[in-house]
């Protein structure tokens, strides 16, 4: 790998247009329409769509580079006079409004109290490509040829159409260009193979749309909806509880089916177990012994698993990372049983070289939940990848009428080409990051616990929550943005970090060089 000075190395250079993303049949007919829309030239325009740029060209790394010295330094005036607001008091409690950016660029962020920030948590975890990233200059030349962002379901546009391929096409693990193979995907009627994809805009609004795949196996969507497979019985969701295994742990969305699973609304919960419509059953973090006695009591009589909810890496619970034998383990027993899995990578997708964290652990769920770092901070832009043999609702059974934005769509095709082109680069970034977390703990036994996590999606697991806290606090106050979940009763205390995939190891060295002077004061 090439090598820049000292232990920077280059990102791979990709190159693209905006006729290379979207094929160039459709921009030319954008264009045309354009040029009768507008009276501007059909040439022009072409000219425009068909221009090359460099999605994360070497002078943006070296002007971030630059920067790095100065985190945590005052770099602009503080913003003397800022609106009040008028949010909820749950809000202002836990407004930090001295950090809403005035600008950002790359993995940094200058706040109003204007110091500059190092994003190590990536914007709570939306921009894996941090600010400004230049390949979304792609995004304003759609917008200048007139691509409208706004469609409807029903008028879903073709830049849409592309990504939900691309999305199977990846998900599938096929090549690009593998027209024949992504045929034989889409025409596949077994479970475990994604080749089905529901547009929404946010993460919570895709795990709403698993959960109601699941159900309408169990009861009819309305009045003149075909027979359920399971219609009688009651259906039971597995979930990732806690370590005493209580429901904490999981998080899939605000809807208030997903708040349910997770022990929120508790009293109207208890009514839907009362009543028969649902329960949920929680699994302590790698319990096998948990799995399989959920299987022995739930998936028998009145009852039957609906389905299976998991995340791989639990940023919302101190960080967990669920191992390859309990998955492999879990996936093995839904499939006897004739379970969905539904895999929730609103918060993994785009921290890992496969896109997907899934396919690492060689996973075939029947469902996979995304959103947050895919459009990278640019749109909220969910998506919901399913198997054919769960496609069973009708249109509005669960859509929404937003969700098919064509530079939303543009947005996520960005993303992906950038980090398929530099998946080596990205696993041995966050391979360093990881190794680096584990020797800051060997020499800080004595404050911290264990590391958590996968590559860029690090915890630091302390022994309590005060010193986790502390440790937080120091690190905000010299610039590094990094925080300490305690929303939850009995959650692991431990620091969340995930770094932007465009970091390199000079990123890396700055943040455990940040850390490990926190830890000794």
């Amino acid at each position: 790998m090439k090598r820049a000075a000292g232990n920077v190395a280059e990102f791979r250079p990709v190159r693209a247009s905006l006729a290379d993303l979207v094929g160039r049949e459709y921009v030319e007919a954008v264009c045309e329409a354009r040029a009768f829309l507008s009276g501007a030239s059909a040439a022009s325009l072409r000219k425009e769509a068909s221009e090359k740029i460099e999605l994360y060209p070497k002078s943006f790394q070296d002007r971030l580079r630059r920067m790095l010295p100065g985190v945590g330094r005052r770099c602009s005036a503080r913003l003397a006079r800022s609106a009040a607001g008028a949010t909820t008091a749950a809000y202002n409690r836990n407004s930090r409004i001295a950090w809403a950016p005035l600008s950002g660029l790359g993995y940094y962020r200058i706040g109003e109290d204007g110091r500059l920030f190092l994003l190590s948590k990536s914007e709570h975890y939306h921009a894996p490509l941090g600010h400004s990233f230049p390949g979304f200059k792609l995004l304003d030349t759609a917008r200048r040829l007139g691509i409208p962002n706004a469609t409807h379901n029903n008028t879903r546009g073709h830049i849409t159409r592309l990504l939900e391929d691309e999305l199977v096409r990846t998900a599938n693990g096929l090549s690009r260009g593998d027209r024949a193979g992504l045929a034989r995907v889409l025409g596949d009627g077994r479970a475990g193979v994604l080749n089905r994809v529901i547009n929404l805009e946010t993460g919570s609004l895709a795990a709403e749309a698993a959960i109601k795949l699941a159900l309408a196996r169990f009861d009819r969507f309305q009045d003149d909806s075909p027979a359920c497979k399971y219609r009688g019985r009651t259906p039971v969701f597995l979930v990732m509880g806690d370590n005493d295994g209580a429901l904490q742990a999981n998080y899939h969305g605000t809807t208030i089916t997903a708040q349910m699973m997770r022990g929120l609304w508790p009293e109207i919960y208890a009514r839907q177990v009362k009543s028969g419509a649902f329960r949920v059953c929680p699994l302590r973090p790698n319990s096998v012994d948990d799995l399989e006695r959920a299987f022995k009591t739930w998936d028998r009589g009145a009852f039957k698993i609906a389905a299976f909810f998991h995340e791989i890496v639990m940023m919302n619970y101190g960080g967990i990372l669920l191992k390859p034998s309990f998955l492999k383990r879990a996936y093995r027993l839904c499939a006897l049983h004739d379970v969905p899995v539904c895999v929730d990578e609103i918060q993994s997708c785009a921290w890992s070289p496969e896109i997907y964290l899934f396919r690492e652990y060689g996973l075939k769920p029947c469902m996979l939940a995304l959103g947050k770092g895919m459009p990278a901070g640019e749109y909220p832009a969910s998506r919901l990848l399913f198997s054919s043999a769960f496609d069973a609702l009708p249109q509005f059974g669960a859509l929404v009428t937003n969700g098919q934005e064509e530079i939303a769509s543009l947005a996520y095709l960005i993303t992906m080409r950038w980090i398929g082109e530099n998946a080596g680069r990205i696993t041995e970034i966050g391979e360093y990051y990881e190794s680096e977390l584990r020797r800051l703990a060997k020499r800080h036994r004595a404050k911290i616990d264990g590391i958590e996590g996968r590559r860029h999606l690090g915890a630091i697991r302390f022994g309590a929550l005060e010193p986790a806290k502390a440790f937080a606090a120091a690190l905000n106050d010299a610039g590094l943005d990094i925080s300490v979940q305690t929303y939850k009763t009995s959650i692991p205390p431990a620091a969340l970090t995930k770094l932007p995939v465009t970091a390199g190891r000079d990123v890396v060295d700055k943040v455990i060089g940040m850390m490990d002077k926190a830890l000794q004061t």
